[in-house]
């Protein structure tokens, strides 16, 4: 026995008025009743096609300002009869009610509202009550009921009206009952966080718009990308992205955010590996990359301002995955667009969200986001030597650097250079090492920069290397039961140290 089924009859309930008079009029051509309600009902019979009211149905008005229109037995009678359950089919006939084939709903824009800052009145409003029951009701009788529970499937119930004239499958009203419940579930989520707001005891998170990645982190895992990557980015050239690449766009974006004055970053792993401000751009680019141009090939680069033709000529001597800036000359993209495969986004001005997600082992970790961003007036000198106005500008550049690095780490820096860091290192004393031996081979001196940690000194070990190596100045966060250590060995070496108070892990 065939599982099509003829649409004969078609509630419509829906919010925006885009696109309804296509689906009416493809309802039409197959002869479908309609049944709708409020400003939809107008809006159609404003085309010239019959409506049949739902209060007419229902033999009740609209009452309570709108909030009940829908819900009465003789709506959900109509949608939730099992078609061959004999009992449900005399009950529809003792009571009158018709069989509802098709429910479109377009709910109440509840997110919007929220964003849009309107007062809390307008919000409650904005909570779709009979819609959600609508889409509930509908997705749960998908043996003979179909639902399109957003304007987002209206494609598809075109497509369908057309491919199967006007029937849909068991599979087809299956598969929009399974988007329904992601439509009502995520709706559900977003009225819970409004109202969960600054507490911690239960966690709802949901995305509707996902692409599938090539693969995940390795060719043998499966990747996918939950959330509206085109709100953040126009992508205007280049292959495919990738699980890696949209972890370092991540890392990019957190570290460039750190910077108001005009800066280049490049990244590996989710590491800088080479950073730089500068007044102009093309030398923020040509000593970010001085930093460690080994590790730059194949890099993430991400800069705050709008690249001219004469930087991306420079930039494009490199190898690269992907660029990232707010903007670029004509002549800058017609150069960075020879590669086929370089990926070039255009950042737009969205807000991130303040909180993180993680999981770990059978649950999510929850925390909000590192936001913390150090002010000169916030240092603490400890020493008796006090840095200077320069060497506190570049403690300040190195700190933002230690903290969008993997802990363990030890940034050195001069002149709002990244020089080298040593990172994600099981010793602090590691870290350092690491990083004094990439300065060294890429043949700067380190006399006279500074150094940062993303957490305090244990032992007095670090400072007594950095000094080693010419380090002048030393920015951390302090708290260790043996802070006085390295405090007094600075002071013994006319270094100067500041504490921040606060610690930057990052794992």
């Amino acid at each position: 026995m065939s599982d099509l089924k003829k649409i004969q009859s078609a509630l419509i309930s829906v919010y925006h008025k885009e696109r309804v008079d296509e689906i009416v009029k493809k309802l039409q051509q197959f002869g479908v009743k309609i049944l709708s309600t409020g400003g939809t009902k107008n809006f159609i019979e404003k085309m010239g096609v019959e409506v049949t009211a739902v209060e007419e149905l229902t033999s009740y008005p609209s009452i309570l300002g709108g909030r009940v229109k829908t819900l009465h037995p003789k709506v959900f009678g109509g949608i939730l009869s099992r078609r061959e359950n004999e009992g449900d089919v005399a009950q529809l006939l003792e009571y009158a009610i018709p069989e509802i084939d098709l429910v479109i709903v377009d709910l109440y824009p509840f997110e919007d509202t929220v964003t849009s800052g309107a007062e809390e009145s307008e919000i409650i409003e904005k909570i779709d009550i009979g819609g959600i029951a609508l889409i509930r009701a509908a997705a749960k009788n998908f043996n003979d009921v179909a639902i399109v529970p957003s304007r987002g499937d209206y494609d598809r119930l075109l497509a369908l009206l057309d491919e199967k004239e006007g029937h849909t499958s068991l599979a087809d009203r299956k598969e929009l009952a399974r988007k329904a419940f992601s439509v009502s579930s995520h709706y559900d989520s977003a009225i819970f966080n409004y109202f969960n707001q600054n507490n911690d005891d239960m966690l709802r998170v949901s995305h509707n718009q996902s692409k599938v990645l090539r693969y995940g982190e390795n060719p043998h895992q499966r990747g996918v990308f939950f959330g509206r990557f085109d709100d953040m980015f126009e992508k205007i050239h280049g292959k495919e992205i990738s699980y890696n690449n949209l972890l370092d766009i991540d890392s990019a974006i957190n570290l460039i955010d750190e910077f108001s004055e005009t800066t280049f970053g490049i990244l590996k792993h989710n590491n800088a590996c080479g950073c730089a401000s500068r007044p102009n751009l093309a030398d923020a680019w040509k000593e970010a990359l001085a930093g460690d141009p080994v590790s730059a090939f194949g890099g993430i680069l991400v800069t705050n301002e709008k690249i001219d033709t004469g930087t991306a000529a420079e930039i494009h001597k490199l190898f690269f995955e992907v660029i990232i800036a707010p903007g670029y000359d004509p002549g800058a993209l017609e150069i960075l667009r020879q590669k086929k495969n370089r990926i070039i986004l255009v950042r737009k001005e969205v807000g991130l969200p303040k909180v993180q997600y993680r999981t770990v082992l059978n649950g999510v970790l929850y925390q909000d986001r590192d936001l913390k961003q150090e002010k000169p007036e916030e240092l603490k000198t400890v020493t008796v030597a006090k840095p200077t106005d320069d060497q506190v500008s570049d403690l300040l550049f190195a700190n933002k650097l230690v903290k969008q690095s993997k802990s363990n780490t030890i940034v050195l820096a001069r002149n709002k250079q990244l020089l080298a860091s040593g990172v994600g290192e099981t010793s602090r004393v590691d870290a350092l090492k690491h990083a004094i031996e990439k300065a060294e081979s890429f043949g700067f001196d380190l006399k006279g920069a500074v150094m940062s940690s993303d957490a305090f000194f244990p032992f007095a070990d670090c400072v007594e290397i950095a000094y080693g190596v010419g380090i002048e100045c030393v920015i951390q966060p302090g708290g260790s039961i043996r802070d006085q250590d390295s405090i007094d060995f600075c002071n013994d070496h006319n270094m100067a140290m500041v504490f921040t108070g606060t610690r930057h892990f990052k794992h």
